[in-house]
């Protein structure tokens, strides 16, 4: 294996430090402003946005994670999602790299027909749109998407869809145009085979958003929806792939957006970090700086040894799947899954400990990257289901020949 940053890579990387350092980064205070005076129930978007993904465009910063935009392999766009996730309102969304739009691009790039991708697909890589991915449901554990109970049934040249969902990230906001929405479309099918994804205008008669709930206090910009599917009639042509591959599409689709996820969470505990240190730096207590205190000093290297573990980690998970594909590597997305978050939580509460009541503040930004974090220890599956994957692996593997000889 070998990780090393191939020359393209380290292009894009140079361009890409130079972009959120100069424009991103410097653009949160207005981004913030605008959130702040436009209130927590606002979800328009804060004009900055718009202007960083014109210059990223114009970068050639755009796309950076479809191998079939931009070229770039997955292990070689994994220090660029981190480096985007030093500003985690701001990056992703301006390389217009953010979920679940990511996750809905791939999906569409690989299922939808030619009509499909025409509709929605090119809208979504110009930036034009956005878009919301509908299958989690209140009234069930939908971490085992076969409970999902939202019916969308046959009718004629149509579907009728009826349900409730909720945590549809992306929904709330004025730019998305399209929902990919998760049900039932045969209940007598295999369980596997129950269930179908199929394109909802947002516009559509019988969607209702009820209301976006928000993670630990805090609004996103882009909401997190709760909606009703009451009688809603889509053309069956909207259906994505066939009846019934709903469950495997979901899983191509979930394996890349689970390793993103966890490339930015990586750069979210740089920053985490980088603010721990500088406090310790030149926060003075007890005489000395708190840098000179033996227990902050382990909480700083702890921190370090954990994000490269994870980077390490994240690696070679992007380049497993570069060499041999997804399913290849579905443990190691598992393990990924289940290390990252739970790394950037551990990353994140240590400097917040160390600004002390000013960590639990708004004046900086730890309380709010740790509540995002702890919420990724659900979505996408929670850490108990990828421990229980990752169990499953290793229980049914066969026995090296040490572990033969041990046993």
């Amino acid at each position: 294996m070998d990780f090393a940053m191939s020359a393209r890579g380290a292009d894009y990387h140079r361009r890409l430090t130079d972009f959120m350092v100069e424009q991103v980064i410097p653009a949160e205070a207005d981004y913030e402003r605008y959130r702040r005076e436009a209130g927590p129930d606002d979800f328009t978007v804060p004009p900055v946005i718009e202007e960083l993904k014109a210059e990223a465009k114009k970068l050639g910063l755009w796309n950076l994670f479809l191998p079939a935009e931009s070229g770039l392999t997955n292990l070689e766009y994994a220090p660029l999602a981190e480096l985007s996730g030093w500003s985690m309102d701001l990056g992703p969304e301006a390389l217009n790299c953010a979920a679940p739009d990511t996750g809905n691009m791939e999906t569409l790039h690989l299922f939808a027909t030619a009509e499909q991708r025409a509709a929605w697909l090119q809208p979504l890589l110009d930036g034009e749109i956005r878009s919301a991915f509908s299958m989690t449901e209140p009234a069930v554990a939908s971490s085992d998407a076969r409970n999902i109970e939202t019916t969308m049934l046959r009718d004629g040249d149509e579907y009728v869809i009826n349900g409730r969902k909720w945590w549809t990230s992306g929904a709330a906001d004025p730019r998305c145009a399209i929902l990919i929405v998760m049900g039932r479309t045969d209940p007598e099918a295999a369980p596997h085979q129950q269930q179908s994804m199929i394109l909802v205008p947002t516009d559509t008669p019988g969607v209702t958003i009820v209301r976006s709930t928000p993670v630990f206090g805090w609004q996103d910009q882009h909401g997190h929806c709760e909606i009703v599917y009451d009688d809603v009639r889509v053309p069956a042509t909207n259906l994505l792939g066939e009846q019934g591959s709903g469950f495997a599409i979901a899983q191509a689709r979930l394996g890349p957006g689970r390793i993103h996820h966890c490339m930015r969470a990586i750069g979210v505990a740089e920053r985490a970090l980088a603010l721990m240190s500088e406090r310790a730096r030149t926060r003075i207590a007890f005489g000395k700086p708190l840098a000179e205190q033996g227990v902050v000093q382990q909480q700083i290297a702890v921190s370090r040894n954990e994000i490269d573990q994870a980077r390490l980690l994240c690696e070679k998970a992007a380049w497993t799947i570069d060499r041999h594909g997804n399913k290849e590597a579905r443990v190691l997305v598992a393990q990924i899954k289940a290390v990252a978050p739970q790394m950037a939580c551990n990353v994140l509460d240590r400097a917040i400990q160390v600004h002390g009541a000013a960590g639990v503040s708004d004046d900086f930004p730890l309380a709010r990257l740790y509540g995002w974090h702890r919420a990724m220890r659900l979505f996408d599956g929670p850490d108990e289901v990828h421990l229980r994957s990752i169990a499953r692996a290793e229980l049914g593997a066969d026995k090296s020949a040490l572990a033969a000889a041990v046993t």
